[in-house]
């Protein structure tokens, strides 16, 4: 049975796979992109399901540095590290599911607008690095 999360643990969570499609959709900006790519990204986060769907869905937005790719990156990374030990400890049984689902939000927003660039690609690949995935080999 799967333990409940903290507030701040949910946030955790969120902020990492926001912040995901946020590092992704930044990488190649474009003013209308940034409508496409984030209603790509909400199909993927509607896939989740547990612990992992509970704290996508509900809750405040996490606030994230809009600065510099830098600051996001320095924000985000470790909230995906953090969310996944958090996953590790309280449900284990979800883990896979966060990062299948931060993964398909990534991939998703590179798609949205005129094909993955070079640069979406290579934040793609950063953020599954994180993940603990392989590449693919794409």
């Amino acid at each position: 049975m799967a333990e409940q999360l903290t507030d701040e643990e949910k946030l955790i969570l969120k902020t990492g796979a926001f912040g995901a499609v946020f590092m992704v959709s930044n990488a190649d900006p474009g003013v209308l992109a940034v409508f496409r790519e984030s209603f790509a990204a909400s199909g993927a986060m509607a896939g989740a399901s547990g612990v992992v769907k509970e704290a996508l869905t509900g809750g405040p937005l996490p606030k994230l540095p809009r600065d510099s790719a830098l600051e996001v990156e320095a924000v985000v990374l470790p909230a995906l590290r953090r969310a996944q030990q958090i996953l590790a400890e309280k449900a284990p049984q979800d883990v896979g599911v966060y990062r299948a689902v931060v993964l398909a939000a990534a991939d998703r927003t590179a798609r949205a607008h005129n094909g993955v660039s070079p640069a979406e690609a290579e934040v793609v690949e950063r953020i599954r690095g994180v993940l603990g995935e392989e590449p693919t080999g794409r």
